[in-house]
């Protein structure tokens, strides 16, 4: 009698095993696939890259005109498709297993349950310390490479946000189409630096010193440390200002604000910086350089930290020309004309064309046909 429950047991369990072959060969077939899916899809991808500038790999992003952009544009690029092979990885794990794992109608048993697997738990808590690390790595190596300085800049623009509206001073030139050019405007720097210092050795009636009351300056003094220059470019509610750079050259921006906190954005270096009031006591780095400009061109710049009423209107416009047409832009400054005249006098628009004037009328309840891009 016992043998013939043994025999019959050994037969049941035979046939469950025979039965189950072809479930296990299924499985395998749709892995096989899948994975070779995964696999022709992700090359598909990075070999239509090549470079990782199509509209398909910059998942959104502009593509750049700078190389600093280049290197951001690409870490984006590569930390999505990391994303995105991490995702299909866990998310064909989870339906492999709610699919090929679930209890079965015909079958009066659970799947087999696995309490632990010390291996396979180590395995997935290393793996995302290790995608961590190399996000970091990298991620640290293009911030250094946006952030990096050198001592001799071809151009240094000097930057003033305001509320609503940018002023560019051009505070040297070195060999750019052939120019040379200091234009800090000494004069008005040291009657500033002046005031300040006699502010600062004020004394009372009684001989004791009284210095300012905001880090030695007077209270109402915010624009001591701000830069003048022989060159300069005022924006105004019926003027978009236009920032002429030239092309190839590395160009440094020294920035500050004559009221409250704004922010320097040209979407096409695909990154921006505050712009601080009193920069030094706010301990902020408000320098910052960028290689080279790769392309001519009109580029839109916004400020984009809010700083008011008119803070979605307060835009800008780098233009972007050749050196040799830069220099020539500014010897036709240096002669007297103003900024619409020495971008007409080398065939540029002498008006921004990526952006448009504002009404500041308080008083309009209406949206304006002027109205900013």
């Amino acid at each position: 009698m016992c043998g013939d429950q043994e025999g019959v047991s050994v037969a049941h369990k035979a046939s469950e095993e025979i039965g189950a072959r072809p479930v296990r060969g299924r499985q395998g077939r749709i892995l096989r696939r899948a994975g070779l899916a995964v696999s022709l899809l992700t090359t598909a991808m990075l070999v239509s890259g090549c470079s990782i500038d199509n509209v398909w790999l910059r998942f959104g992003w502009p593509s750049g005109i700078t190389p600093e952009a280049t290197k951001m544009r690409e870490l984006w690029t590569w930390s999505v498709l990391a994303a995105l092979v991490v995702g299909v990885l866990v998310w064909g794990l989870t339906f492999w297993t709610v699919i090929f794992h679930r209890k079965r109608n015909n079958s009066p048993e659970f799947p087999r349950q696995t309490g632990y697997n010390v291996s396979m738990e180590l395995t997935y808590t290393a793996i995302p310390f290790v995608i961590i690390a190399v996000l970091f790595y990298f991620t640290v190596v293009v911030q250094n490479y946006v952030h990096e300085k050198t001592d001799d800049p071809a151009v240094t623009i000097d930057v003033t946000a305001f509320q609503w509206n940018w002023k560019f001073g051009y505070r040297q030139v070195d060999n750019v189409g052939g120019l040379t050019y200091d234009g800090v405007d000494t004069v008005r720097e040291a009657v500033n630096e002046q005031q300040l210092e006699e502010y600062k050795e004020r004394k009372n009636e009684e001989g004791h010193p009284q210095p300012g009351p905001v880090h030695g300056k007077p209270a109402n003094d915010i624009l001591s440390y701000l830069h003048y220059d022989k060159i300069e470019t005022y924006g105004s509610s019926t003027e978009i200002p236009v920032l002429v750079l030239p092309t190839g050259k590395r160009i440094e921006f020294q920035l500050a604000s004559a009221d409250v906190v704004h922010a320097f954005w040209v979407p096409e270096f695909l990154f921006k910086r505050d712009v601080m009031p009193n920069p030094k006591e706010n301990h902020s780095d408000n320098i910052f350089q960028i290689e080279k400009i790769e392309k001519e061109g009109a580029f839109v710049g916004r400020c984009a930290e809010m700083c008011g009423t008119y803070h979605s209107m307060m835009n800008f416009e780098v233009r972007a020309v050749s050196p040799e047409n830069f220099a020539k832009y500014l010897e036709a400054r240096k002669a007297g004309k103003d900024n619409a005249e020495a971008l007409k006098s080398i065939g540029e628009s002498p008006v921004a064309t990526s952006t448009h004037p504002f009404n500041t009328k308080r008083d309009l309840k209406s949206a304006s046909v002027n109205e900013s891009k």
